[in-house]
Order: structure tokens, then sequence, then C-alpha cells
């Protein structure tokens, strides 16, 4: 499946490197020596050279040699083929594609609403849940999402309470 792992920012000195803006969580993976990735347009791009300078991941991409070639792809969005159903280094591992769409029940079974999105906050994953009451965010730990089937598309999740009622 292509799924978008970065955003080509600002060139970095003079010799065709870019700031890279990383918007996925196997960055060493999908950045990596000899990676191919493709922009929004439809380029291939073979990345041959990583680094990173003050936090700031750096890469330099096969034909491009200065600072007007990268300049000229800034804010392209880049992709890559990922294998979603792949193991992954934990057990608890899902790809957000794999969460949107499960069906969010409770724990004695009833459906509680349908998995709409999920957030990537600094603290944890959040689960953004379509419930007839409206949205509700259930933090993604296993204290309140215990159960996690990717392949019946279900979720157990035990939503906070406000109040004495779910909100």
């Amino acid at each position: 499946m292509r799924l978008l792992v970065g955003r080509i920012g600002k060139a970095h000195g003079i010799l065709g490197e870019a700031t890279i803006e990383v918007r996925t969580d196997d960055a060493a993976t999908r950045f990596a020596m000899g990676a191919v990735v493709e922009t929004d347009s439809g380029k291939s791009l073979t990345v041959n050279s990583v680094r990173v300078h003050n936090g700031i991941l750096l890469l330099g991409f096969e034909g491009i040699s200065s600072r007007n070639d990268i300049e000229a792809l800034r804010d392209t969005l880049l992709y890559a083929d990922v294998d979603i159903d792949a193991p992954g280094e934990d057990e608890d591992d899902y790809h957000v594609l794999q969460l949107i769409g499960c069906i969010a029940n409770l724990e004695d079974g009833s459906k509680f609403g349908e998995v709409s999105d999920v957030l990537n906050l600094p603290g944890q994953d959040v689960l953004v849940i379509k419930a007839e009451s409206g949205e509700v965010l259930v933090p993604f730990v296993h204290q309140l999402v215990p159960v996690v089937d990717i392949k019946g598309k279900i979720v157990v999740v035990i939503p906070p309470i406000i109040s004495g009622e779910m909100k």
C-alpha cells in the first residue's frame, strides 16, 4: 500500500540536501540509503545520503546535486510502498489504516461506534470514534483499548466517563 512517509522541506547547504518532515514511525527503514520514495507527482527519488543535523533529518537524492534542484521540490510529499499486514516490531504495532473502520465495542459486546481516525499525539495515539452521542476520543492504551482484532475489524474500548455518563 502506498503511504505518506514525509515532506521535503527547505534546502540545507549547497549540495542538494533537503530537510525532511517525517510522517512515519519507521524513518530508519523508509529513508535508508538506497530506499526509493515516490513524490506526489509520481517521480521516483532514490535516497543517496542520510544524516541527522540538530535533530532534523537531512536527505540527499540521486540526480539532485544543488540547492536550486532541491528547492524546486520544496513541500513535495513523499510516499513509500508499505505492507501494512507485515508484522511490526511488537505484537501491538498497528498501522492507522488497519484501525480506521474497526467497530468499537464495549466490554459487554455492545456496539459503541466506529473508529474514524487515529490522532498521533506526543503522549500517545488517540482513537477517534464516531458514536451515537458524537465523536469520542479514547487514548489508545491497553487499559482503555484492551482488545484489538485487526482481522475481525473489532476493537474493545472502555470510553471515558464524564459526570456519570459516557461522552
